[in-house]
């Protein structure tokens, strides 16, 4: 400790004698020209012009120096605000490494998406993915671009795409060599991306299953019809009329699919006509009587007369045909369906409400995707294409309404869609 001391202090001791040095040396010469001029030895004095070049530029360089440094140190730091700067205005989540792989700086969004970064701590202590610590070493080895993606699970399922990038932040002079090779990471979340991508996955899976089934059926059947019914009329009736039901669950799929591609290509139109919510449910019931007869369940309709909203007439009576004929079909056999307009001041809805075996509370979250069935057994045996509920929720989301699920086991299940009124200025169609 005491060595370090002294060294410090003779550091700029040393300066200050070169420096008095100069200072001494230039006015000996400016005094030794005097003198020999005042003499009448002219031909010394280009000699000694350029002494005095000489101690005055040997004066001046450690000046030039400090400021050169100092003009360095402030371009450095510029140059690290500048990127800084850019750093923070990326809408994606960025982070600067340095070669180490310890984090230097990052953005906002960065630090939401990784909680756990820091200044000077490593990369591996926010992001615990051995895909990325690949990419950062493969960079720092090979000084190229990479390229990764890392997905976490908790506390919330979320995918990254993630870019590597070497970059030179150092303020050296042009031609100067620099080693201070840093590392930009990129973070694209892409979590919405790869959800779209499995449902797209899952729904080309769901609808070949839904169509393969019928269609083994049908050539099932006809096999049969060709060989071992081939003289037998009655068979060949009773087979014709189960291949004329699993044809018509086909045809039904497939409308069910255009439909559905329809409402989701204009869900952001939405629709201007005012449509009255009592004449659509009187016409919805009327329709459907004759199932819940053949069900033995009885529809109740009650509530207010002359409720006017804004939408699409024949896509509400598609809303409520699915809804009212579910709460028939899988509702308690021999019971009664309830189907209650409510007209507020700020929303109209209907509620449709059964006495059924009710729902568990794990299948509520997921009844409007498409292809999802509580029970896949039931919902074939009953004609259900998967798909009803899914419209609901695509037709509803264009009318700006919400449909709203509860149920208890042993205790039913009831179905209500809001529709909200414009309020003050709002037209109704907007």
């Amino acid at each position: 400790m005491v060595a370090a001391t002294q060294q410090e202090t003779q550091v700029p001791t040393a300066r200050r004698w070169r420096g008095n040095a100069a200072v001494g040396a230039l006015a000996a010469t400016l005094l030794i020209t005097g003198v020999l001029a005042l003499s009448g030895a002219p031909f010394l004095l280009p000699a000694l012009v350029g002494a005095i070049v000489i101690a005055v530029a040997a004066l001046a360089r450690p000046r030039a120096q400090r400021q050169m440094a100092a003009e360095m140190t402030l371009s450095q730091e510029n140059v690290r605000a500048g990127i800084q700067a850019i750093v923070s205005g990326f809408a994606d989540p960025v982070v600067v490494l340095d070669a180490q792989g310890n984090v230097t700086m990052f953005n906002a969004q960065a630090k939401a998406a990784l909680p756990q970064l820091g200044i000077g701590r490593p990369l591996s202590f926010a992001v615990r993915s051995p895909e990325v610590v690949s990419a950062v070493e493969r960079v720092l080895r090979e000084g190229a671009v990479a390229e990764t993606e890392f997905h976490e699970k908790v506390p919330v399922e979320r995918s990254f795409e993630v870019r590597a990038t070497p970059v030179r932040f150092d303020a050296a002079p042009a031609g100067a060599t620099s080693s201070a090779i840093e590392i930009v990471m990129l973070f694209r979340d892409v979590t919405a991306a790869r959800r779209l991508e499995r449902m797209r996955v899952d729904f080309v899976a769901n609808a070949s299953h839904e169509l393969r089934t019928p269609l083994a059926s049908l050539y099932g059947f006809i096999e049969t019809i060709e060989g071992p019914a081939k003289n037998d009329p009655a068979a060949q009736a009773r087979f014709l009329a189960i291949m004329r039901e699993q044809a018509r669950r086909m045809s039904r799929l497939i409308d069910d699919l255009l439909s559905l591609s329809r409402i989701e290509l204009k869900e952001h139109v939405h629709p201007t006509e005012d449509v009255r919510l009592d004449s659509v449910l009187s016409e919805v019931v009327d329709t459907l009587t004759p199932l819940a007869l053949e069900c033995r369940t009885k529809i109740v309709l009650e509530g207010a007369n002359r409720v006017l909203v804004t939408g699409d007439r024949d896509e509400l009576i598609r809303v409520f045909e699915n809804l009212i004929e579910n709460a028939v079909k899988y509702g308690q056999s021999g019971g009664r369906v309830d189907v209650a307009l409510v007209d507020g001041e700020r929303a109209a809805s209907v509620t449709v409400r059964d006495y059924g075996p009710g729902i568990a509370p794990e299948h509520l979250p997921r009844l409007t995707e498409r292809f999802y069935r509580v029970d896949v057994a039931e919902s074939r045996q009953k004609g259900g294409t998967g798909l009803g509920l899914a419209l609901v929720k695509h037709i509803l989301n264009r009318h700006k309404a919400r449909l709203l699920v509860r149920s208890e086991l042993g205790a039913g299940a009831s179905f209500e869609v809001v529709f909200p009124k414009p309020q003050g200025g709002e037209s109704p169609g907007a």
